[in-house]
């Protein structure tokens, strides 16, 4: 009997049938050659002539046990099988082996089981590779559903999470100067105060900046805020943090950097870049700044509001003795109160 006559329960079947109807099956010749695979299979193994090829060689029988040969195989028609790809991925199979009628050969149908979603992933498998009437279809709706609305939601939870962080950033954010702000100066130095770590507060004032206001305009003062910004960012490292803590007040800290006469060389280097014009259009806005430095080194312990408080005093006395410099503010340790102000 040819394959165009093979017969299952009595009906006559062409292989075109058994092809739509079982389209992961495959006949055996009785030598346990097969002789024809579904459209499915072939899909699977495109470099594989599945044709022709012994059974065993392409499918390992897991259950049942020690079936190495085609009687033995024979032997278990009617048992469910559990078989596994030999090629790789060595995909799971689940199978049932009938007679085919009038021959001593064998039918036998194969499915994914509960592999069925990876292989789908796996073979690059549709709809189409399964019987119409396979609930696999209905359950690859299903998955196909469940993926489309988990990327929707994995979509989702990028686009909020990129709202927050937005958001979050703007909340630390200097709108104006696109520095750190108030509130996001309180929040490092806190961190840097409960870890410990060593740090310098150097508080800046402009000079002369409500002249450039009410000389040239508002526009005028924020373009010096703007380009102050960027010369502060410029003249400090990447470790620190450069804050527009109000007006034309700016506050630098300086992570673990508390050595005094580094403070004083940075100090005297921003004095010299701020005392240079800078242009708004045609006009020179003429600017300097006085300068207020503190370092956690002289706190115990260390107390970021006291600092700042101090940084300001020391600012002051910097302006109150003639503007454009710097004085470091350092506390005895025998006595808090007592002050060392050292003037550039």
């Amino acid at each position: 009997m040819t394959v165009a006559d093979t017969c299952l329960a009595g009906i006559a079947l062409q292989p075109e049938a058994l092809d739509r109807l079982m389209p992961m099956h495959v006949l055996l010749e009785p030598t346990g050659h097969i002789s024809h695979a579904g459209p499915t299979l072939a899909k699977m193994m495109p470099s594989v002539p599945l044709t022709g090829a012994r059974f065993l060689e392409i499918f390992e029988l897991r259950r049942p046990r020690n079936v190495s040969c085609y009687a033995d195989l024979v032997a278990s028609t009617g048992t469910p099988l559990s078989l596994r790809l030999r090629a790789y991925p060595g995909t799971a199979l689940k199978g049932l082996a009938v007679a085919r009628a009038g021959t001593a050969g064998l039918l036998i149908n194969l499915s994914f089981g509960i592999t069925v979603v990876d292989a789908v992933g796996a073979y690059r498998l549709t709809s189409a590779d399964f019987p119409a009437t396979d609930l696999t279809v209905e359950m690859l709706y299903l998955v196909e559903a469940k993926e489309a609305v988990m990327k929707e939601t994995r979509n989702l939870n990028r686009r909020l999470q990129a709202a927050r962080v937005a958001a979050e950033e703007q909340a630390f954010t200097d709108t104006l100067t696109g520095l750190k702000n108030r509130r996001a100066m309180d929040h490092i130095l806190n961190r840097y105060s409960s870890s410990g770590d060593s740090f310098s507060l150097m508080q800046i004032d402009l000079d002369y900046f409500k002249t450039v206001n009410d000389s040239l305009g508002h526009a005028a003062g924020d373009h010096v805020l703007q380009q102050v910004a960027q010369l502060l960012v410029k003249e400090t490292r990447s470790t620190d943090t450069v804050v527009r803590s109000g007006g034309d007040e700016f506050v630098l800290i300086f992570h673990k950097l508390t050595d005094p006469e580094s403070l004083t060389q940075i100090a005297d280097r921003l004095l010299h870049c701020l005392e240079k014009p800078i242009l708004f259009g045609d006009a020179p806005c003429r600017i300097s700044a006085s300068l207020g430095i503190t370092i956690s080194d002289d706190y115990a312990p260390t107390s970021p509001d006291q600092m700042l408080i101090d940084a300001d005093r020391a600012l002051y006395m910097s302006k109150n003795a003639g503007r454009s410099r710097h004085t470091l503010r350092r506390r005895s340790g025998d006595n808090p109160n007592s002050d060392v102000p050292r003037l550039n």
